[in-house]
């Protein structure tokens, strides 16, 4: 039998799958490995400066979740608003759990400005872009991390897996969460824990897989961690834990081939620009991307 002649397996439906791979994924929210000893020197830089950032955290901290809580949470959440503030509740455990942006800016230590937005201007976003010289299309509405030098792609790697909102393509980011990294690279105000709660309040209108109505379980970490402080006496068993993965430090010299591979950087690379560079990086004003005598 030729190649061509060979028969393909059927795809498998949602509904041959286990529902925790149907409602979770496990490279979405990953626990990043930030090289803490320095022994991949390519990523030394940047590793120290996300462990040193508002973002390592929400990047960098594990603490065991349980599927039924996560499961529970998401399939009675619901938008409410108490004394003027809008909320996402759940009900787990006959027991409310309540989510804000300024309850994961407590939970996460983002260090959000309350008053600052969760988008970045997107000729700003173009700007800074070219300025981190992306060789892919910046006009486009989603960037290939790929198309970034190599510790710029490490950033957008992290940002991707373990702060956004994607349960797929994991190469690809949105303007959104391109916005959130141009943010940090330029020290704009930039809401996290704002741009996280626009990503649950999406979650509910969306659902797990064609063969299921409910929810798929979103940020299970960051929803564990908020259920431990609100109700730290909720049950938990051991043959309840849901999986969630670590990046490794083989993964990161993985990581470190493809990236030379796909792109070609000048040798030695570019220094790193605003504030990856100077921990006292003030940012542009307005919609601006450099400093007028940049």
């Amino acid at each position: 039998m030729t190649l061509k002649e060979k028969k393909r397996k059927p795809a498998t439906k949602n509904t041959d799958k286990p529902e925790e791979q149907v409602m979770s994924e496990k490279r979405h929210k990953m626990i990043a490995y930030l090289d803490p000893e320095g022994k991949i020197t390519e990523l030394k830089e940047i590793s120290k400066w996300i462990r040193e950032s508002r973002i390592n955290k929400a990047a960098n901290f594990s603490t065991p979740v349980y599927k039924s809580l996560i499961k529970d949470f998401w399939n009675s959440a619901r938008v409410i608003e108490v004394d003027g503030t809008e909320l996402i509740q759940g009900r787990v455990n006959e027991v409310n759990v309540n989510v804000s942006p300024d309850i994961l800016n407590t939970i996460l230590e983002l260090q959000d400005d309350p008053n600052a937005p969760y988008s970045i201007p997107i000729m700003c976003t173009h700007g800074c872009l070219l300025r981190m010289k992306c060789t892919g299309d910046i006009f486009s509405s989603q960037i290939n991390k790929g198309d970034l030098p190599m510790r710029y792609k490490f950033l957008l790697h992290v940002l991707i897996q373990c702060i956004s909102n994607r349960r797929a393509g994991y190469d690809m980011a949105g303007n959104n969460l391109v916005g959130l990294m141009v943010g940090l690279v330029l020290n704009k105000p930039f809401s996290i824990s704002k741009y996280i709660y626009a990503n649950m309040k999406e979650n509910m209108k969306r659902t797990g897989g064609r063969t299921t109505g409910n929810k798929f379980w979103m940020y299970p970490q960051f929803l564990q961690m908020i259920m431990n402080i609100q109700h730290p006496n909720l049950p938990k068993a051991d043959d309840d834990i849901l999986k969630i993965d670590t990046m490794i430090e083989h993964s990161l010299k993985i990581f470190r081939g493809i990236a030379t591979k796909r792109y070609k950087e000048s040798k030695p690379p570019r220094k790193l620009i605003g504030a990856l560079d100077k921990t006292d990086y003030i940012a542009p004003e307005n919609d601006k991307w450099r400093h007028n005598d940049n």
